[in-house]
């Protein structure tokens, strides 16, 4: 495995030391056993990662020096919606259930079928509450309230359905403990 030295084995000593991300830290050290002349197979099993890892970071270090050790942008899962998308599922959730949604609330799963009808997203549920859950909601939410509710007639139902709860029954009768101890703390036998 050949290695460009574009730093001393002292220079990078330091910066391994300087360094506060971890990942970081690990491609250094890497660098610099390759640099000591180890082979990758050796190199692999002391910075925890695979050989073809360890050639990888060498590679990109060849090439970039300390920016090939950096992630690249643009890796990774893409997001399910655009930011414009993710607005208007906030407005939309924002606004609460309508008519069309046949709920009074929208829960997990409506929102899923929000995604699907209204942008062309198929997620699982779980997602679902990920998504939410990065774009600020909470999954809890209050009791819902059925939009056809009187609270009047509610307040009428509360008043005339109290009554007192049940006494509990007496409990067990159980005997006092006496004060004192009557085991001898070195025997752990009672004292007689």
């Amino acid at each position: 495995m050949r290695i460009t030295a574009h730093h001393s084995v002292a220079e990078l000593r330091k910066l391994i030391r300087q360094e506060r991300r971890g990942k970081i830290a690990r491609r250094l050290q890497a660098i610099l056993k390759a640099l000591e002349g180890l082979p990758s197979e050796e190199i692999a099993p002391l910075v925890q990662m695979s050989e073809r890892t360890v050639r990888h970071w060498v590679a990109g270090y060849n090439q970039h020096q300390l920016a090939g050790l950096e992630d690249r942008p643009g890796r990774g899962r893409k997001k399910p919606l655009t930011p414009e998308q993710e607005e208007r599922l906030k407005a939309r959730i924002r606004t609460g259930a309508t008519a069309s949604d046949g709920v009074c609330t929208l829960r997990g799963e409506d929102v899923r079928q929000i995604l699907k009808t209204e942008f062309h997203v198929v997620r699982g549920l779980q997602a679902t509450y990920n998504l939410l859950h990065a774009l600020g909601f909470s999954v809890l939410q209050p009791r819902p309230k059925h939009p056809k509710a009187d609270p009047a007639v509610q307040d009428a139902f509360k008043k005339k359905s109290r009554r007192p709860s049940p006494k509990s029954p007496p409990g067990t009768p159980t005997r006092p403990s006496k004060p004192g101890s009557k085991t001898s703390a070195a025997s752990g036998k009672k004292a007689h």
